[in-house]
């Protein structure tokens, strides 16, 4: 496809997700090579950005002894904590002044994965037109898995920027990467 700016096209919107300190090496869940992604990014939301394409950041915010932490009975040790350095966007990363936060995480009742889960997103796209969602983050296996599963139930066309993603095993992130395939996802 190219590049970047030649991938956006009007009723194109891109979701970065979840690139934050607590996933990138030296954070409570590194993600190996999860920064690498960061550069990849960032020439996607500049292209973005000059095309006029709304720009999306998920983030986890967990409030502390969330549900998913491993205290808890979840699977995860304590990660990107509300108002924690953990929680914020890798320091690198472009956040435009136009972008959207899409905040995730947040419920005590449950984990939220997917940037689509109880956050109104889909209601977003659909209200300002998106009909393309082009997507990468961390991780892919976990978080970057479960939104492009829902973008594509809930009908986006979802495109997926393999090199701007990172698994947390590379076993489940080459299983997630056939799923989402399978599924329908465009891999770029």
């Amino acid at each position: 496809m190219g590049t970047p700016s030649e991938l956006f096209k009007d009723g194109d919107a891109l979701l970065v997700i979840d690139v934050q300190n607590d996933f990138c090496p030296g954070g409570k869940l590194p993600v190996e090579g999860g920064d690498a992604v960061v550069a990849v990014l960032n020439r996607y939301i500049d292209a973005a950005v000059k095309k006029n394409i709304p720009v999306f950041f998920s983030r986890d915010f967990h409030p502390n002894g969330h549900i998913s932490f491993q205290k808890a009975g979840g699977d995860w040790p304590p990660h990107c904590v509300q108002d924690t350095k953990g929680a914020q966007f890798h320091p690198e990363l472009k956040i435009a002044e136009s972008s959207i936060l899409v905040t995730k995480g947040v419920r005590f009742d449950k984990d939220q994965n997917s940037a689509f889960d109880q956050t109104g997103l889909a209601y977003k796209f659909r209200s300002d037109g998106v009909k393309r969602v082009i997507t990468g983050g961390l991780a892919q296996d976990v978080c970057v898995r479960a939104s492009v599963l829902d973008g594509l139930r809930e009908g986006f066309e979802m495109v997926l920027l393999l090199s701007a993603t990172r698994p947390v095993s590379p076993e489940e992130g080459r299983r997630a990467f056939e799923e989402m395939k399978e599924a329908g996802a465009k891999i770029v």
